[in-house]
Formats: structure tokens, C-alpha cells, sequence
């Protein structure tokens, strides 16, 4: 790999306000385990591993750009979870995060149950052997035939996120011979300390049926009173990304004053309360995040002690974590292009991906780290921007950042905590081909979902 001498940008920051950080890390070459998948280090010679695998030998047969998700890691989360709960809670696994069979498969050999939000999602998971009643059916305008998929299947559960879907669900039922359990979401009114666009439990949203209104009790009377339906719970999700417990702590205390009012008007005391998920992870190391044990035992605290007071029965807990199970098990891996210095500001480095498999910073302003792990640098630090390829200017990969200043075109470089929302959000933008998805484990890799080729693109071109 070459590694030309080229102008240099700025080398040190002291105070930088616009991004992230206020100063150079004390050493570039370290790899902080809160954002890197748990398999993770450098050898003796500064290649950096993964699941004992060498990032270069990755590179060189899979290609790059690149998601290397670390089975074993994954799976350890997965199985956190699952202990931290206990038997007397669920744990749904939000595969809006990232799906597909293989994902399937382990969720299923780990004990954790599924939620999906599409027909495809549905399909997915059908097809990798979940069994339909552990899988739980989200979205805000299901079709008709995802919802009679979902009903044929016998999925566990149907979320009814409208007044309309609780029509349209029990009218499928009905006409299928069945009756389909359901929950209803309901917006709680939280304002969530997270990006506007993934807070989802304020009234000023697409999501739910709002409890402030009354709306949300009114819907729990037409549900009871169709014979097609059998109505076992309420959920609540408050939005994504989330460290504090406070807004739980207020989502939880509203679900079950609902579940009080139900037992009061209807004599019934229903037996399960969803509060969703969303839950951060660390993307750089400043971010904090909880332990699923820590999680669990403050859930359980606030809901049992919240019912306790309503003098209730306490329901099922049941939580859907995605992003926190695949999020931090996942690096993607890019090849250093062009670097461009700009005087006095910082330096531009090129990767070969780009928005096309990482949309977050472009649509969340989301921050990510970075680190050169092809070699160890003593070279001193360079603020530097990392940018894909596609022709936009928001085509930002990480917004600030330092890497060594003697990166040169040809260098490995990798992104931590991009299991989540980076490949299920991948796009084709400028006809880029969507990377890879290889999973390793002990010294094994294999590609789990292929990257996308230019015979793909045309073969949906049918013009």
C-alpha cells in the first residue's frame, strides 16, 4: 500500500467546537472497546483482527467497502439480554436494525424472539425458521396483505398502531377464521433526549394513538369489543438512542395508569406491556451506555412499583432491542482514496463508500470514530473529515475525527458500531453497489449477505 508523503492540513485541534472532539485521542493506534466489537485488536505489527482475522487478508478477498460483523460478539449480547430478563419477560430483537437469515438463525438459537415491520422483514424471518409466534408484527400503515400474511402465518402478536388498523386486522381475522392477538401502541407524550427524527413518543408524530386525548382508551373499547381480536397488551415506544432511563421511567408510569383505567371500565386486567427499545450504544468514547442487566432491573423496578400503586397485577415486560445487540458488532471497513488538506480547517480523506452505506451522519448528524488499522502510526495527529464518493456535499462519513498524518491513498480504515441502520439503510445512490455483510467467528468468515454487482442493478432495469 503506498503511503506517499501529500500536504498536510491542521495537525493539532486544542479546542475544536464544531464536531465531536475538543483534542487529539492520547494514542491513535488504540481501539477502545466500547465501540468496537468485542473480538477486536492488533497484532504485534499493528494490522488490526477481527474474530482472529487480519483486516488486510479481509480486504483482499472480500473487497471494500465492508460490514465485518463478529458472530460471537453478536451472539454474547443477544444472550445478555435474554439472561438479564429472565424467563418472565420477552426479548423481541428489532430487525429493523439489521436483518437477514443468518441474523435469523442465531436470534433463534439464543432464545430472543423477532420483531419485524414489513412483509419483506416478515418473509425474512419466516423463511430462516423463526417460528411465527415469536414474532411480533410493527408499522404504522401495514397493507392488507401484510396483514393477512401476518394473520395466515399466526405471528405472536400484530401492533395496531390506528383506529383503521383495528378495523382492517379484525376484518382479516374474521374473514381467515382466527383470532389474532394484538397490543396497541400508544404515544405517551415523552419527549425523548434524541434526534427529532427517531423520538417517537411525542403527540406530534406519525406512530401510535395518543393517551393524552383519551384517543388510546377509546381504542382499547373497540378492540375488546371484537370477537375477531384478542387484545393482550399496550405499547410504548419513547425513540432511539437513548441513555436515559428517565424517559422510560415516564412512559411506564402512563402505560400502566392506562391499564388501571381498562381494568376500572372494562373489568379486564390485561397481561403484557411493550416498552419498546431503543436504548444507545457507544458510537465514540464519550458515549455511556447501560448494561441490558442494569436495563432490565430498572424496567422491572418502575413497572413493578407502578403497578403496585395501581394495586395491579404486573404484566409481562417485554423490550425490543436492536441496535444494542448488533450495533457495536459490526465495523465497516473502507479503502483511504484521496486526501485533500484545506489550509487552517482540516483534511478531506475520500473512502470508496460513502452515504450509500452509511446515511446516519447525513440524516441524524450522527457521530461515528475512526481509526487507521492497516498499520500503527507515530505520525502526529491530523483533524480530518471522511467523506464518501457520491455527488453530494453532505456525503459525510464522519463529520471530525483525527487520524496520523502520514494516512496516504491505499490505507485501511474502519468505522466501529455500524451493525445497525448502515446496511438496512444502504441505497444504490449514483448506482453504488450495496457492500457485503461477512460474518467471523474464530477464525472463519463467510458472507452472510453478498455485495451487490452491476448484473443486480440492470436485471431491475427493465426498461
Amino acid at each position: 500500500m503506498s503511503r506517499s508523503a501529500h500536504p498536510a492540513g491542521p495537525r493539532h485541534a486544542d479546542v475544536f467546537t464544531e464536531g465531536h472532539y475538543s483534542a487529539p485521542p492520547a494514542d491513535l493506534n488504540a481501539l477502545d472497546p466500547k465501540v468496537w466489537a468485542h473480538t477486536v485488536s492488533r497484532t504485534d505489527e499493528g494490522v488490526v483482527t477481527v474474530g482472529g482475522l487480519e483486516v488486510t487478508a479481509l480486504a483482499e478477498e472480500f473487497g471494500t467497502p465492508a460490514y465485518f460483523l463478529d458472530e460471537t460478539d453478536f451472539r454474547e449480547r443477544a444472550r445478555a439480554w435474554r439472561t438479564a430478563f429472565g424467563h418472565d419477560a420477552d426479548v423481541f430483537y428489532a430487525g429493523k436494525a439489521f436483518l437477514s437469515r443468518a441474523v435469523v438463525r442465531w436470534l433463534y438459537e439464543e432464545g430472543l424472539n423477532l420483531d419485524v415491520c414489513s412483509g419483506g422483514e416478515l418473509a425474512t424471518a419466516l423463511s430462516a425458521g423463526m417460528p411465527a409466534d415469536r414474532i411480533a408484527f410493527h408499522g404504522n400503515n401495514k397493507s392488507e396483505y401484510e396483514i393477512r400474511t401476518a394473520v395466515e402465518k399466526g405471528v405472536g402478536r400484530i401492533v395496531l398502531d390506528s383506529f383503521q388498523e383495528i378495523v382492517r386486522v379484525a376484518h382479516v381475522a374474521r374473514s381467515l377464521g382466527k383470532r389474532q392477538r394484538v397490543q396497541i401502541r400508544v404515544t405517551v407524550g415523552v419527549e425523548a433526549h434524541t434526534h427529532e427524527f427517531i423520538a417517537t413518543a411525542h403527540e406530534d408524530q406519525k406512530f401510535g394513538i395518543a393517551l393524552a386525548d383519551g384517543q388510546a382508551a377509546e381504542a382499547v373499547r373497540r378492540a375488546l369489543g371484537l370477537d375477531s381480536l384478542e387484545l393482550v397488551g399496550i405499547h410504548s415506544h419513547i425513540g432511539s438512542q437513548i441513555f436515559d432511563m428517565a424517559g422510560f421511567e415516564v412512559a411506564a408510569r402512563r402505560v400502566v395508569a392506562l391499564l388501571a383505567a381498562v381494568r376500572d371500565e372494562h373489568g379486564v386486567e390485561l397481561p403484557e406491556i411493550d416498552l419498546g427499545g431503543g436504548l444507545g450504544i457507544a458510537y465514540t468514547s464519550d458515549d455511556d451506555p447501560r448494561e441490558p442487566h442494569e436495563i432490565a432491573k430498572a424496567l422491572s423496578e418502575i413497572v413493578t412499583r407502578e403497578c403496585e400503586a395501581a394495586k395491579l397485577r404486573t404484566p409481562r415486560i417485554s423490550v425490543e432491542p436492536g441496535r444494542a445487540i448488533v450495533g457495536p458488532t459490526a465495523f465497516t471497513l473502507y479503502e483511504v482514496g484521496t486526501i485533500k488538506p484545506l489550509d487552517g480547517l482540516r483534511t478531506y480523506v475520500s473512502v470508496d463508500g460513502g452515504m450509500s452505506d452509511n446515511i446516519r451522519t447525513a440524516l441524524y448528524d450522527a457521530e461515528y470514530s475512526v481509526a487507521l488499522v492497516s498499520r500503527v502510526s507515530e505520525a502526529e495527529p491530523m483533524l480530518v473529515r471522511v467523506v464518501g464518493k457520491h455527488c453530494e456535499s453532505g456525503d459525510i462519513v464522519v463529520k471530525d475525527a483525527f487520524l496520523p498524518a502520514d494516512l496516504a491513498p491505499g490505507d485501511l480504515i474502519a468505522v466501529p458500531a455500524t451493525g445497525a441502520y448502515c446496511r438496512s439503510m444502504a441505497s444504490n445512490y449514483n448506482h453504488a453497489l450495496r457492500p457485503p455483510v461477512v460474518a467471523v467467528k474464530d477464525g472463519a468468515a463467510r458472507v452472510i449477505v453478498r455485495r451487490e454487482t452491476e448484473e443486480d442493478l440492470l436485471r431491475l432495469d427493465v426498461g
